[in-house]
């Protein structure tokens, strides 16, 4: 059935390739990104997986394997280090309520748009969301510093990224 419930789906959606949608959320993620995705991944059939990246954290393998003293990958367990990440499922679960069949969270270490595309290729996503650059002196700051990572992940990915800009105020 199409998405009106009569006849054949569309062929846009008979063509959409299987995998998960990953979510790339920030430390407060905008209520639309979250729906939007949600919504968006609903309509694909498709389990959603919100993906934070710690900013605290880098990858230590990308260290010479001679001063490395710990392996990220496979970290020693720090409390402290969960309040960010907690903080962000609490805010998911409002909006999306617990995790289960239709989505899931992940907490991902190192560069954010490298951590997203790992994330993407490692469940054969089929699409990735992220959140488009929010407006202000300090966002444009914080890109020139940092990059852009919708920019950065359109150039790093041979699947579909689709950046949706932040809520007007």
């Amino acid at each position: 059935m199409d998405s009106t419930g009569h006849g054949q789906p569309a062929a846009a959606e008979r063509d959409w390739p299987p995998g998960p949608v990953v979510l790339g959320v920030a430390w407060e993620p905008s209520d639309s990104l979250i729906r939007a995705g949600a919504s968006l991944a609903a309509r694909l059939d498709a389990h959603l997986i919100c993906a934070y990246v710690d900013p605290a954290s880098y990858l230590t393998e990308w260290e010479p394997a001679a001063s490395r003293t710990s392996a990220s990958l496979d970290p020693a367990v720090n409390n402290e280090t969960d309040f960010p990440s907690g903080h962000v499922r609490d805010l998911l679960q409002a909006i999306l309520g617990p995790p289960g069949e239709e989505w899931s969270f992940r907490v991902l270490n190192g560069a954010v748009a490298q951590a997203l595309g790992r994330l993407a290729a490692s469940t054969d996503a089929s699409l990735l969301i992220v959140g488009g650059q929010r407006p202000g002196r300090l966002h444009a700051v914080e890109r020139m510093l940092e990059g852009s990572v919708e920019a950065e992940l359109s150039g790093l990915q041979h699947r579909p990224v689709l950046v949706i800009p932040p809520p007007r105020r």
